[in-house]
């Protein structure tokens, strides 16, 4: 598990909220200037617009991961994202050969507001997981079984995968790491987003019927049969984004009925009916670029975070974007991170006061290291 280091703030948080944008775009700047290239501000594409022009490198989760992995000028990271995402840079920014560089001195990661979490990430504890494992195996060989875990998750799970020979996907490689896992084990136990893992697997050729859904709620068997357990060949958990669930098929009807040029673009955390109707479907980074080599005059409805897609339309003037659903729907969490919480968490630091500091204990950094390897080490 992750601990939360927060000693006493020399500034105490309710003062920031009195004040305006430009004043503390201005602050968040001083405090960048000071500290120069040992500060990194890394941001999610899903943050506000006036968060993510204060960061100092974007992206999507895996992109982030990879950033956090590979920088070595920084000696602090502030990540403005959710709690999963802080805990995999600590794991990674932390990990024993860049200690070592370092004689043993630690980059803190900063989560500006805590409350920043994740409700797919929430659906899956470690207990859940262990308890299904363990239930798992009274019917299947579990040696032949490989854990998947989506990034999106807490790092204990990180860690129960690179335990049991598994590993951790992203949006971007969750194919390449199901055909890992398939080139080590009979079956995939994926968790916690049953879209991704089912949209992907369908695009390999497994049948919906070989891919039982596991709810952690349900008596036996993850309310399933014994057959359709020994039947599978990926076992998903009963998990999903409360943003792409919005999406709908007649959503992808509505536009497609208005305007016959109209091209629907998709996260693959949609359910599966509105992704079979996608024209194009990829990770967040793939949206982006998409968008970005797309014809002037093309017409586009896009089915992810609202910002992200306000943002590209605004970029992308010379193209017709419009956001797949009638109803909004934004990261509520990803929106916690705002300027008074950045301004806040970084003159704290500049203080000598750092708050909101995640960590990841040892042990669990040390398998959950091994997972994350894995899933960079996939193309």
């Amino acid at each position: 598990m992750s601990t939360l280091q927060t000693p006493q703030e020399t500034y105490p948080f309710e003062s920031y909220r009195e004040l305006d944008s430009a004043e503390l775009t201005r602050r968040i700047q001083a405090v960048r200037d000071a500290m120069g290239e040992e500060l990194l501000i890394l941001g999610h594409h899903y943050q506000q617009d006036e968060v993510i022009a204060l960061s100092d490198l974007r992206g999507d989760s895996y992109q982030l991961s990879k950033l956090a992995a590979e920088h070595t000028q920084c000696r602090t990271i502030v990540f403005c994202g959710v709690h999963f995402m802080a805990e995999t840079a600590d794991i990674v920014a932390n990990r024993p050969e860049r200690l070592a560089d370092r004689d043993g001195r630690r980059i803190p990661v900063i989560l500006p507001d805590l409350a920043a979490g994740c409700s797919m990430a929430d659906m899956a504890d470690i207990e859940q997981v262990e308890d299904c494992w363990e239930e798992l195996g009274e019917v299947l060989d579990m040696d032949r079984v490989v854990p998947v875990t989506y990034i999106n998750s807490a790092a204990s799970l990180k860690a129960f995968c690179g335990q049991h020979g598994g590993i951790v996907c992203t949006s971007s490689n969750a194919r390449a790491v199901l055909e890992w896992a398939f080139a080590r084990g009979d079956r995939v136990f994926f968790f916690p987003d049953q879209h991704l893992g089912r949209n992907t697997a369908m695009g390999m050729g497994i049948p919906l019927d070989a891919m039982p859904v596991w709810d952690p709620f349900a008596e036996e068997l993850g309310g399933n049969s014994p057959d359709a357990i020994e039947n599978s060949r990926v076992i998903l958990w009963k998990g999903w984004c409360s943003v792409h669930q919005m999406f709908r098929p007649e959503h992808v009807e509505m536009f497609r009925q208005r305007d016959p040029e109209i091209r629907i673009l998709v996260h693959p955390e949609c359910p599966r009916e509105v992704f079979e109707l996608a024209d194009v479907s990829g990770s967040t980074n793939k949206i982006i670029q998409t968008i970005e080599e797309a014809p002037p005059g093309s017409h586009w409805a896009i089915g992810t975070e609202l910002h992200l897609v306000n943002r590209l339309k605004q970029k992308h003037p010379d193209k017709e974007i419009h956001f797949l659903s009638p109803v909004v729907c934004m990261c509520a969490t990803m929106y916690r991170i705002d300027l008074p919480h950045l301004c806040w968490s970084l003159e704290n630091l500049a203080a000598g006061t750092p708050v909101n500091v995640v960590e990841v204990d040892d042990e669990t950094a040390r398998w959950a290291r091994i997972a994350i390897e894995r899933m960079l080490e996939v193309r």
